[in-house]
């Protein structure tokens, strides 16, 4: 196997160039690294997940969640707020800091995504949108099939 060629390491290394091109923007600005990044955007869709939740939706190691959770508690961006039949549960959602923050970076990771599809036409665009879509429907599947 030629594992330059082998979609799975294609798709690590393209994942690791996006991510870290960006992430040098809001690590220096804001200490924050990518999986912290990753729970604000997605509490600033979804306010009131749980830990559990950001997991499953990011398909992130759960304690990699977990600490990114408690540095983002510490730091101020986002708060907890206890589950009272299940205190292991607790809803976060971003605090104004946070909201701040992430009014900050959205602008800036809008304009790397438009450079980063610049070279692409509307229809490749949205050929590249489905592909993406089809591939993780089959890798889900793929997945529970293992």
């Amino acid at each position: 196997m030629e594992l330059a060629q082998f979609l799975p390491y294609r798709l690590s290394v393209l994942s690791n160039v996006v991510s870290n091109a960006i992430s040098e923007y809001y690590a220096d600005r804001f200490n924050l690294s990518i999986s912290g990044w990753r729970v604000i955007a997605l509490l600033a869709q979804k306010p009131g997940s749980t830990a559990v939740d950001l997991a499953s939706m990011t398909q992130m190691d759960k304690v990699a969640i977990s600490r990114a959770v408690s540095s983002l508690v510490q730091m101020g961006y986002i708060e907890r707020e206890p589950c009272t039949i299940d205190r292991r549960r607790a809803y976060l959602t971003l605090t104004d800091k946070g909201i701040e923050i992430y009014n900050d970076i959205v602008p800036v990771a809008q304009s790397y995504e438009e450079k980063l599809l610049a070279s692409l036409s509307e229809t490749k665009r949205k050929q590249l949108d489905n592909l993406i879509a089809e591939l993780q429907c089959n890798a889900n599947t793929l997945t529970k099939s293992v």
